[in-house]
């Protein structure tokens, strides 16, 4: 469709609907009038891209879904749909014309009608092979749009149906990937529906575009035939009609149309000629009630001979879609074969118009199936009804697949969708899971504390374990407790209680948070200890924080439950500040204490600073450097000289800006011996499993290293472990590093 009629779309809306008929009544067939009063100016003159007038092409659809017995107020929203083109926004201005309800079908019909076109579009003109990606992937899309709401489906069928008649009365060449989609998903899906009338008459005009040839020979042969057929039709109407009425049934006899897509499937499965095809007479017969059917089959084999392999009872065991009739094959007098179809008036209903006609769908018209909460037991019969049709939806998907796999070769019955699965809520609601989904995923589709509840689930009624695997078409009803949270065994993947990945988030979350509250009361409790100590139990926990840099008491709590905030900053910031002191007098009282210290110990220094004497050193903590290392030496105020890693960032950094303050440094002779030992940090990156932590240090503790601190953080499924351990010389890490690399899920052991 062409955008852009309207200049100024809201002060058209306006005039339109003050110009519609007023809503006096409120009935749905003023809706109706409504409806099609607010769509006319805005769609007349307009063409879509097949060339259809679109307020004909509305028209035409709303004659449609009345033949199906569908509502007025869904043959109001076909007009709603196509004036939404050229509305701005069109949510909002038909929700404020006609509701929200309204508005919704409009915007769930628009999006299928965009992903259909999109994907027809990339089909070509084929008109042979299996079905492709795009098409499978828009039947998934009706099956979603239809638990949203069945009138999508409704309206879609109906609307492809009016644009094969289009083609079909204007004579222009219909597009192939039209044609061969109506063949093979909408006439299928009316199939299943249970909709014939649309069913019928989609594949008729399908097949006159796919193969014209085929078709106009069977149609001529058709004719040629045509008095003789009706001639004999007539007669043995008549003799069944008058039977039935001597036998005190009320009943209509009516010839029953050949398709001719129905007898072109007809020859080519059964290899008949077109003449016995022909031959076949058809007569169906419409009664009150499923006894006066059996009657009325007793009567018509007491007057003509039945044929015992071609009889099929419907009535007792129904078609998949809900289609009941007894169908029966006699000899009439002239021994020709007579096929009879016998069935209620409500069986012929359905028949025709499956869904459309059901009558729970109905009475629930705009609110059954647009999430607006009906009550009691019509609720249970409107669920009941959803549950029926999506099933019949899965089947048909199911079948489609697998005969679609037939034929090219693939394995049959492996459907399409099997990464999905549809299953519903006791109300009826269906809900969308991946293939494989439990109970557990369930509960936490529909709301996270649910799935944290979650203790027992039943499936169509009967209790099962909650790690078992659900099947389209189930009932699932959680039982769940009123307070509490998951268990630690979802998590575990080989006990198979979560396979969504956004449930299984939902689970690590939670105990995230457990955690990181008992971190918080951890750190609280150690920060008010110190505040007594100090005598600071009037500071207010926020104010020393914020003063601290923290954004609030819990953030400050967090870090020093981890201990990765020291409490002498706390003490620091609670203590009057010392005075300064000269920085050269700082580092020469240090130098003092560490050589009284290292003549009492009768130890040479661990790093000698070449060309001084009893300069004051100590070991960067950024990059902690121990034997045999290279290092490097920066002189820093009033702390003495800072030895580093020659590789140290940092140390590359602070060299760049003051190369004045490096100096070289060597490792001395207490460095060297076994007795001293420095800290090094080690990072281990692996994939998180149970049992990791404990692994990685068994193998540290083999290889006789200490291992003096340790942090891990985890995201996802990845784990990244920081270690400080104590090491006399760093040369002797590597076949400890390579021992470690060696535990299952290691990725990569180094030094930091």
């Amino acid at each position: 469709m062409k955008t852009g009629i309207l200049d100024a779309p809201h002060a058209a809306i306006v005039d339109l609907v003050d110009l519609s008929l007023p809503e006096q009544d409120g009935s749905a067939a003023h809706a109706l009038a409504r409806a099609r009063a607010f769509a006319e100016p805005l769609l007349a003159g307009q063409l879509f891209d097949t060339g259809e007038n679109a307020l004909a092409h509305a028209d035409g659809v709303s004659q449609i879904l009345l033949g199906i017995g569908a509502p007025p107020s869904l043959r109001a929203a076909a007009y709603l749909v196509y004036a939404s083109e050229y509305l701005t926004p069109p949510d909002e201005v038909i929700g404020r014309a006609f509701g929200p309800d309204a508005a919704a079908l409009v915007a769930h019909t628009r999006k299928l009608v965009q992903i259909q076109r999109n994907a027809r579009d990339s089909l070509g003109d084929d008109t042979d092979g299996p079905l492709r990606a795009e098409q499978v992937e828009r039947i998934r899309k009706m099956l979603l749009a239809f638990s949203r709401d069945l009138r999508v489906v409704l309206m879609r069928l109906a609307s492809r149906l009016q644009t094969l008649r289009h083609y079909a009365e204007t004579k222009l060449p219909c597009p192939k990937a039209l044609a061969r989609e109506s063949m093979q998903v909408f006439a299928p899906l009316a199939s299943r529906l249970g909709i014939g009338q649309i069913k019928w008459e989609m594949e008729d005009l399908s097949f006159r575009f796919l193969m014209p040839d085929t078709y106009r020979s069977i149609a001529r042969s058709l004719d040629e035939k045509r008095l003789e057929r009706e001639r004999d039709v007539e007669q043995v109407r008549r003799t069944l009609a008058e039977a039935l009425a001597q036998a005190g049934l009320q009943a209509q006899v009516q010839g029953r149309p050949k398709h001719l897509y129905s007898i072109w499937k007809k020859m080519q499965g059964k290899g008949l000629s077109i003449d016995r095809v022909f031959d076949v007479r058809a007569l169906r017969v419409i009664v009150a009630d499923i006894p006066a059917c059996y009657a009325a089959l007793s009567r018509a084999h007491e007057i003509w001979r039945p044929m015992p392999d071609h009889f099929s009872d419907y009535i007792a065991r129904p078609k998949p879609n809900g289609y009941q009739s007894l169908h029966t094959v006699v000899l009439g007098d002239d021994g020709k074969p007579i096929e009879i179809q016998i069935r209620s008036l409500a069986m012929h209903e359905h028949a025709d118009s499956g869904v459309a006609a059901h009558w729970a769908y109905k009475e629930a018209g705009a609110k059954g199936y647009a999430g607006v909460q009906v009550v009691g037991e019509f609720e249970s019969r409107v669920a009941a009804a959803r549950k029926t049709v999506l099933r019949q939806l899965l089947a048909w998907e199911r079948d489609l697949a697998a005969a679609d796999e037939t034929e090219g070769g693939g394995p049959a019955g492996h459907g399409y969708f099997d990464d999905r699965i549809y299953v519903f809520t006791p109300d009826g609601k269906i809900i969308d899971l991946v293939h494989g989904a439990t109970p557990v995923d369930f509960a936490y589709t529909l709301h996270t504390d649910l799935g944290h509840r979650c203790r027992g689930a039943k499936v169509d009624g009967v209790m099962v374990p909650l790690n078992t695997a659900l099947q389209s078409g189930q009932t699932i009803e959680i039982v769940s407790a009123r307070e509490g949270g998951p268990s630690l065994d979802w998590l575990n993947q080989d006990l198979g209680y979560v396979r969504s990945p956004r449930a299984r988030a939902k689970v690590r979350a939670w105990f995230n948070a457990l955690a990181q509250q008992s971190t918080i009361a951890k750190g609280r409790e150690l920060v008010e200890k110190l505040l007594q100590r100090e005598g600071k139990t009037a500071v207010k926990l926020e104010d020393l924080a914020a003063d601290l840099g923290f954004r609030s008491a819990d953030a400050l709590f967090d870090v020093v439950g981890k201990d990765e905030f020291s409490l002498r900053n706390i003490e620091q910031l609670l203590r009057p500040a010392a005075p300064e002191q000269d920085p050269d007098q700082v580092v020469a009282q240090r130098i003092a204490r560490s050589e009284a210290e290292l003549d009492r110990s009768g130890n040479g220094r661990g790093v000698l600073v070449v060309g001084m004497d009893s300069l004051l050193t100590q070991l960067a903590r950024c990059c902690k450097p121990a034997p045999p290392d290279a290092i490097g030496g920066y002189v820093t105020r009033g702390k003495g000289v800072a030895v580093h890693r020659s590789d140290c960032s940092n140390f590359r950094q602070m060299a760049g800006r003051h190369g004045e303050r490096v100096i070289p440094v060597a490792w001395g002779q207490h460095a060297a011996a076994q007795s001293a030992h420095y800290a090094v940090d080690v990072l281990v990156e692996a994939h998180d499993r149970p049992g990791l932590l404990r692994d990685v240090c068994d193998a540290l503790a083999q290889g006789k290293t200490h291992v003096v601190a340790m942090n891990s953080q985890t995201q996802r499924d990845h784990t990244t472990i920081t270690l400080t351990v104590q090491t006399s010389d760093t040369a002797r890490l590597g076949p400890v590093l390579a021992r470690v690399a060696q535990v299952n899920g290691v990725l990569k052991a180094r030094r930091k």
